[in-house]
């Protein structure tokens, strides 16, 4: 029989929020030149796989600043969601599972 867990409000709400903002910060950094700084693009076919990149423009001052607001936003959330008070009711022995089962809490069934 599986195990289930009354979990507080206030986490479940922080690792649905968590999950929301890796996904936005996912998705913003897809859209985004590789480089961070304007950089020439190049190419290399003599490794093991050959890897090319085009020129990066760079990011502009408002992407960097959203970038950086997504990942502050995305440590605070994952700083609160594993220290929680929560996890100190739960048996040591049990966390790993109570872990998996609050970062799931939301998925469709």
């Amino acid at each position: 029989m599986a195990t289930t867990y009354d979990f507080p409000s206030d986490l479940l709400a922080g690792q649905e929020e968590l999950h929301q903002v890796r996904a936005e910060l996912s998705a913003l950094l897809k859209r985004l030149p590789w480089s961070v700084e304007p950089l020439d693009g190049f190419s290399d076919d003599h490794g093991w796989r050959k890897i090319e990149r085009p020129a990066s423009p760079g990011w502009t001052a408002d992407e960097q600043a959203a970038v950086e607001k997504l990942r502050q936003r995305e440590h605070e959330l994952a700083v609160f969601v594993s220290t929680h008070r929560f996890w100190a009711e739960v048996a040591p022995e049990d966390r790993v599972d109570a872990r998996m089962k609050a970062k799931h809490a939301h998925d469709p069934s």
